[in-house]
């Protein structure tokens, strides 16, 4: 079954593909501006058919209880996500402007492959723990405590890494026995429809079950947070729009489920090599053009190191320009638009009005007429304090910042509203310890180490958010526990 061209009959609602009836919107290429298609266009009363379906559908059927068939069908989205690999690399290079090397991990292959974990998480999982006998109120009874799904789950997906982030949400929500309403981005709405169309056509979820819907309306996703027939919502986005969703679930008092915001620190120790820690910090920024969440963007280094690491950064950056996001050798493509272009480029003019320096990039690449590109920079000069060093950029935009000793540089990386990630380079295992200990993030890479697993439980600290994704964390947020007891 071809996947291309994606019409406007894409909305996926109680199994049935069906036109937006807003209409459509356009689609565009970020790293070249043309419109690649149109998209189905979403209303508030699509969005209330999709939530009235998942509600019917956990409230009427046995897929919360049949914990076997959610595996297979899982398994099955799986196996035919894949069969389409192609075509979903392709599309999201061009929808997603991410670079093709991505595609191989978070930008397709990883989370897809991810649900598999999630369909033997949905088997093995201890559904009911028995907590033995006891006399309360010198009453002989037994107990046990049963795991349950929560119900209905509203999935609202941000723009970044839409296979990554839409599949963290509705792997973990399926496998628990919860029925699913996603609300991806409308920048990248295609990378959504598309699974749709492959779940509608090429798997045995029951009717309901999922439902994708793409809009243009950002406030179709304000709608899952107040429906009170949603029972929870699950957002990654930007801290200012979670406070929003957590107001609006506060109403129904929902569960919620927020990834937000980060600005975390690379701290390098001043017995590290310089030259590798700093390469990898620059690596690290202009992947997907920095705009990841748990990219590492302040570069905490030895104070006496500061001119050798602006220097060894710099010669970094030089090697990994922005380019076409089709080529094989790109790390840093386009910007998803440019609105979010245009925010770059103001941080990065604050950041000279408020004295810093431009040690490298900070303007459009001479050789790119098209696209929503900036130039990998590097900023240097300003302290901790400095705007560009507290708030979330999301672009190829890297703040080296000077440390005086371990207990300073935890100091500098803990000075932020955010803990979402962060990394550290050194020889002693002591020192690095005392690092990983100290700093309040969710993740901490050590010397390069990577984190990122179907069964790592991933989230932050403080404004980045509320609750854990992935791994058997994530996978517990979409459950209820209900105690039993019986006379014994």
């Amino acid at each position: 079954m071809p996947l291309r061209p994606v019409s406007s009959s894409d909305l996926l609602i109680d199994g049935k593909l069906a036109p937006g009836t807003g209409g459509t919107f356009d689609v565009r290429n970020p790293a070249t501006e043309e419109v690649l298609g149109q998209a189905a266009d979403a209303t508030a009363d699509d969005m209330d058919a999709a939530i009235a379906a998942a509600r019917r559908a956990f409230d009427t059927t046995d897929w919360s209880r049949d914990h076997g068939f959610r595996a297979r069908c899982l398994r099955q989205l799986r196996d035919a996500l894949l069969a389409h690999g192609d075509e979903f690399r392709e599309l999201a290079v061009a929808e997603v402007g991410c670079p093709t090397f991505l595609t191989s991990g978070p930008q397709f292959s990883g989370p897809v492959n991810d649900l598999g974990y999630f369909a033997d998480l949905a088997e093995s999982y201890e559904w009911t723990t028995d907590l033995g006998e006891a006399k309360p109120m010198g009453l002989k009874n037994t107990r046990e405590v049963r795991f349950e799904a929560v119900g209905v789950v509203g999935a609202i997906t941000p723009w970044n890494f839409p296979h990554q982030i839409n599949f963290a949400k509705i792997g973990p929500a399926l496998a628990a026995g919860c029925t699913v309403v996603l609300k991806p981005a409308p920048d990248t709405p295609w990378c959504a429809a598309l699974v749709g169309k492959v779940i509608a056509e090429e798997t045995d979820f029951p009717p309901g079950v999922i439902n994708v819907v793409t809009s243009s309306d950002h406030a179709l996703g304000a709608q899952l947070s107040t429906d009170p027939r949603v029972d929870l919502v699950s957002f990654t986005g930007s801290t200012a729009t979670g406070k929003k969703v957590m107001a609006g679930a506060a109403e129904t008092l929902k569960k919620v489920f927020l990834e937000l915001g980060g600005k975390s620190a690379f701290i390098v120790l001043d017995d590290a090599d310089i030259a590798s820690a700093c390469s990898m910090a620059a690596f690290n920024v202009v992947t997907h053009a920095g705009q990841g969440c748990a990219i590492t963007t302040r570069l905490v280094v030895p104070r006496e190191k500061l001119d050798e690491a602006i220097t060894a950064t710099k010669n970094a950056l030089a090697g990994l320009p922005a380019g076409d996001p089709s080529d094989a050798g790109t790390i840093c493509g386009p910007l998803i638009s440019a609105v979010q272009r245009e925010r770059v480029e103001s941080y990065i003019a604050l950041a000279r009005s408020e004295g810093g320096t431009i040690e490298i990039g900070g303007g459009r690449p001479a050789d790119r007429d098209k696209g929503y590109f900036v130039e990998p920079t590097l900023i240097s000069g300003l302290d901790n304090s400095a705007r560009v060093a507290q708030e979330e950029i999301f672009g190829p935009v890297l703040v080296i910042i000077a440390h005086d000793g371990d207990d300073d540089a935890i100091r500098i990386a803990n000075d932020s509203p955010y803990g979402l990630s962060g990394a550290v380079w050194g020889t002693d295992p002591d020192r690095i310890n005392k690092v990983v200990n100290g700093v309040r993030t969710g993740t901490m890479g050590i010397n390069g180490g990577i984190w990122y697993s179907a069964d790592v439980p991933f989230g932050g600290y403080k404004q980045s958010g509320i609750g854990r994704e992935m791994g058997v964390a994530g996978f517990e947020e979409y459950l209820e526990s209900k105690a039993v007891a019986t006379p014994a």
